[in-house]
C-alpha cells in the first residue's frame, strides 16, 4: 500500500481512504519529519570575507526508510532538494547532490527507483563576499524531502535547516575543521 497524503492506493488495484493513517495503528507509522535527522557542518571555523567556502548537510535516514534521490527516477516522483535564504553578502556557487542506489521494493518490483538510504551528505558551495556581516551569521536552508518504507509513503516534508558560522576579515586565517565530512566529499566542479 502507498500512502500519498490522505490517500492510500493499494498496489494490487484500489483506492482506501485513510485520513491521517486512521487505518494503519498510528505508533507504527512514525511522523514524516522524524524519520529524517539533520546535521550541519561548515568547511572552515572563521570564514573570512572573499573565500569560498562549503556546508555539509548530512542527513540520517531511519532505518528501513528512503527518500527519492535528487533526480528520482519518474517525473512524478519527489526530489530531494534543498533550498538557501541567503543573507546579503553570500552567494551560492554549487548545490552537489550525491547519486543515489537503484533500488527495487515490494511496491515496485519491476522497476528501480533512485534512492538515499543511511546516511547521505549534501554539499553547498558557498562564497563570502567583502560585504558580507562580519561576526556570527546563520544561513536558512529548506529541506524537502519525502520519506518512504516498503509500504507506505510519508507526506511530503519542508523541514528547516540552518547553519551557524562566524564571518572574518578578508585575510584572516582560515583554519579547515571537520576534514571527517569534508575531506571524503569531492566536489564536482
Amino acid at each position: 500500500m502507498l500512502l500519498l497524503g490522505s490517500v492510500a492506493i493499494g498496489m494490487r488495484g484500489g483506492l482506501h481512504a485513510s485520513p491521517a493513517f486512521a487505518s494503519q495503528d498510528s505508533s507504527a507509522v512514525p511522523s514524516a519529519a522524524s524519520v529524517v535527522k539533520t546535521h550541519t557542518f561548515v568547511s572552515l571555523e572563521r570564514v573570512p570575507r572573499g573565500r569560498e567556502f562549503q556546508i555539509a548537510v548530512v542527513l540520517e535516514i531511519a532505518r528501513g526508510y528512503h527518500m527519492n534521490s535528487h533526480q528520482p527516477t519518474d517525473a512524478y516522483l519527489i526530489p530531494t532538494a534543498l533550498t538557501l535564504q541567503l543573507p546579503t553578502g553570500f552567494e551560492l556557487e554549487d548545490t552537489i547532490y550525491p547519486k543515489g542506489q537503484l533500488e527495487k521494493f515490494a511496491f515496485s518490483p519491476n522497476h528501480a527507483l533512485d534512492v538515499y538510504s543511511g546516511s547521505v551528505t549534501l554539499l553547498l558551495r558557498l562564497e563570502a563576499h567583502a560585504d558580507a556581516p562580519l561576526g556570527e551569521t546563520e544561513i536558512p536552508i529548506m529541506l524537502r524531502y519525502q520519506a518512504c518504507n516498503d509500504n507506505v509513503c510519508l507526506p511530503p516534508v519542508k523541514m528547516p535547516v540552518s547553519a551557524k558560522l562566524e564571518v572574518a576579515n578578508k585575510g584572516t586565517a582560515a583554519r579547515e575543521v571537520h576534514p571527517e565530512i569534508f575531506s571524503r566529499l569531492v566536489p564536482t566542479h
